[in-house]
Parts: C-alpha cells; sequence; structure tokens
C-alpha cells in the first residue's frame, strides 16, 4: 500500500542551541497509513552541529524538508499545505530582562509623548478653543477653564486606552488595535526580508 504523508510546514519557530529538530517540531503530519516507524521522530536539523555558531537564524525549506523524508523513507509520497519555508530562530543563551533598561525606556516614552501631545495642543490653539467654549456657554472670560479640561484630559487618557484595546493584560475586546496590526505587518515584512537573505538550511 502506498503510504502519503500531508505536512503543513510552521511559519517560524523559536528553539535552544544545541537541540535538535524533529519533522513533527517542523510540520503539522498527516498521514493516510500507519508507517514501521514514527515519521514525526525524523531529525530533520542539528543545531548542534551547525558550523557557524553566529546563526540566530536559518531557514527550512520544502526541498530541504523532502529530501531529508525521501531519505529515510523512499517509498513515501510527500505533499506540502500552507508554507513553503520555516523560520528557525535560534536562541544561544537567554537573556535576563532589565529591570532599569525598562524604566529608562518608560521614562523616556512617557516624557516623549507628553511633549508630543502638548505641542500638538500648542499647534491647534487648544487652549483658546477651550476659552471660547467656555465664553460661549456661560458668558464669561476663564484663562483655565477646569471643568472643561479636567474631562478633556481624562477623557484622553480613556481614549487611548481604547485605542490601543489594553490595559495592562487585559483586553476590552477581542478585535485586535491599530498597533497589533502595524506590529503584524512589520513582523510579515520581517520575516520576508529573514527569508531571502538569511541561510537556508542545505
Amino acid at each position: 500500500m502506498d503510504h502519503t504523508v500531508y505536512l503543513r510546514m510552521k511559519k517560524k519557530l523559536h528553539v535552544k542551541s544545541g537541540t535538535s529538530l524533529k519533522l513533527s517540531t517542523i510540520a503539522d503530519i498527516f498521514i493516510n497509513t500507519p508507517l514501521d516507524k514514527d515519521i514525526g521522530e525524523l531529525i530533520i536539523y542539528d543545531i548542534s552541529n551547525d558550523k557557524n555558531r553566529e546563526n540566530h537564524v536559518v531557514v527550512i525549506d520544502q526541498f530541504f524538508l523532502r529530501k531529508c523524508i525521501l531519505t529515510e523513507f523512499p517509498k513515501i509520497n510527500v505533499h506540502f499545505f500552507g508554507v513553503s519555508e520555516t523560520i528557525v530562530q535560534i536562541s544561544h543563551r537567554q537573556n535576563i530582562p532589565s529591570i532599569l533598561l525598562a524604566v529608562i525606556v518608560w521614562f523616556i516614552l512617557f516624557i516623549g509623548t507628553a511633549m508630543t501631545i502638548m505641542n500638538f495642543h500648542y499647534d491647534v490653539g487648544m487652549q483658546e478653543t477651550q476659552q471660547k467654549i467656555h465664553y460661549m456657554l456661560t458668558g464669561k472670560v476663564a484663562e483655565s477653564p477646569l471643568w472643561i479640561q479636567i474631562p478633556y484630559s481624562l477623557g484622553l487618557g480613556v481614549g487611548m486606552l481604547l485605542f490601543f484595546n489594553h490595559w495592562f493584560k487585559k483586553r476590552f475586546n477581542n478585535e485586535p488595535s491599530p498597533l497589533e496590526i502595524e506590529i503584524s505587518k512589520y513582523q510579515d515584512a520581517l520575516d520576508d526580508y529573514i527569508k531571502k537573505h538569511e541561510k537556508h538550511v542545505d
């Protein structure tokens, strides 16, 4: 009986150095009839034997995968679905997050965001606009109409929370935020670049 294996390669993997990549790790497998050996245990790539220790990314494509499978299982039919390449990111060491660095980055972003908001309000004349609104509603002139400015400031913060759809780890709904969409587009572009320029396993 002919054996046919259907493979759906994964788009990206994160692995530690010194490990061996099995077929079941790289792709989802479906076989029409059982094999004498477990094809999922087939070693596709041994990271510990990589000659270039500086490599942190390798790309495994369908051609290499088919060659490995047919070397061990010469009478099997291989069919692929989905993506044609798998990006393997190799971690040579575990990076310990720095609390001090996180605080510094947070402080810089906080100051930069505050300056951006203040400069925007200055450019569009937000204070004059709020003073005019106060005069139109009350007939009185006020330098700082706090009953407008305070709710406006609170609403600005709430609006940013709703825009980014996050409060720490809590999400307000299941829809992706504009920031997440842009990050996804950037990641797709980065993956395309890696597939074109990084080392392909052969």
